[in-house]
């Protein structure tokens, strides 16, 4: 285990991050008491340099901040903490504090960030009346139903490009990405399992996890 000189770094920054989207959540400081706390309990922890104590993120607004890891840098004395956030990060109500640019604009959310909020609300339209709404309708017809449009909306955006129309390849490709994941959630597969799958064969050649599969 990574050992941090506590008596050389009296506070160490703490970045926070989604770890299912990547999103950037917030930064906040930790002394030892903190870090430790963080470990034992699983829940982030900081130090309030204005208010001077130990304080537990989420402690008053139930948005906890669940850890799933903590990366130390180089110099071990900055931490990244990859986190399940419980709610908004931030106290405005935003998913995060750093929601917007410098110029005052919103800042684009990134990609992961819009699979994930997407999985969220296809998981939520489960529950509806399959009469008022179109997920409900896919999850209540089953599997075949669910596995023929994507099917479907794989040969639309193949058709697309074979017509060389970027325009209908973009909006194919949304409806086929839509459907993908809600085949996902047909088996309760979240988007970042995938990310991790994708990780995991950066190392490896496409003829080596082929020959690999055949072997199994």
């Amino acid at each position: 285990m990574v050992e941090i000189d506590w008596e050389k770094v009296e506070l160490i920054p703490a970045i926070i991050q989604d770890y299912r989207t990547g999103k950037v959540l917030m930064l906040g400081y930790m002394n030892r008491n903190a870090f430790m706390k963080t470990i034992e309990s699983g829940k982030v922890h900081f130090y309030s340099r204005k208010r001077q104590r130990l304080w537990m993120k989420g402690e008053e607004s139930g948005n906890e901040l669940i850890v799933k890891e903590i990366l130390v840098d180089c110099d071990e004395d900055t931490l990244l903490v990859l986190v399940e956030p419980l709610g908004p990060t931030c106290h405005t109500g935003n998913v995060s504090c750093f929601y917007r640019k410098i110029d005052g604009n919103p800042a684009e959310p990134i990609i992961f960030e819009i699979l994930a909020d997407l999985y969220e609300i296809i998981e939520n339209r489960k529950k509806l009346d399959p009469s008022i709404s179109y997920t409900a309708s896919l999850f209540n017809k089953g599997i075949d139903k669910i596995s023929k449009k994507l099917m479907e909306e794989a040969a639309e955006t193949i058709i697309a490009g074979k017509n060389d129309n970027k325009e209908e390849v973009i909006y194919e490709s949304a409806d086929l990405i839509y459907h993908l994941l809600v085949f996902l959630a047909y088996f309760g597969i979240k988007p970042y399992e995938i990310y991790k799958e994708l990780k995991n064969r950066f190392s490896k050649s496409g003829l080596r996890m082929k020959n690999e599969r055949k072997e199994n």
